[in-house]
């Protein structure tokens, strides 16, 4: 574990569906000290106006993405805060969940994807970066 100063003590962390809670869990864990880390756990699901069905689908998959998160940290006996976000912009909801938490830092664990095409067309990676007024980690890949 490295020591973050309290850097990881109230963490945001967004997870997208149940294979990237794991990975993302995976990443985080040994970077945390259970005894003083209480992350919180967030899924954003897009606003929509039109089908039931497919908001539906979307609020399920966010649910089980973090439920998958709590249940691997309860099995290593570290408390998650969670919540289903519902928003236009992901990056914007996760930022406005971090100040309404009094987070520590956005912890999260980089899903791939091309960067050049992030820098150019924007992704929620840059806008965290570029938009959140608390401190941004990013969490080693499994690579690395």
């Amino acid at each position: 574990m490295t020591d973050r100063s309290g850097l990881l003590t109230r963490p945001i962390v967004p997870v997208s569906d149940a294979d990237d809670a794991v990975e993302t869990y995976n990443a985080l864990r040994p970077e945390i000290d259970p005894e003083c880390c209480q992350p919180l756990v967030v899924s954003v699901v897009a606003a929509t106006d039109g089908d039931d069905t497919t908001q539906r689908a979307a609020t399920d998959r966010a649910t089980d993405a973090v439920d998958r998160f709590v249940s691997l940290a309860a099995a290593d006996g570290i408390d998650i805060d969670t919540d289903v976000l519902t928003g236009d912009d992901i990056a914007a909801s996760i930022i406005e969940a971090a100040s309404d938490n009094d987070a520590s830092a956005i912890a999260f664990h980089s899903r791939g994807g091309s960067d050049w095409l992030d820098i150019v067309a924007g992704g929620v990676r840059t806008a965290l970066i570029v938009k959140s007024d608390i401190p941004i980690v990013v969490l080693p890949a499994d690579d690395q």
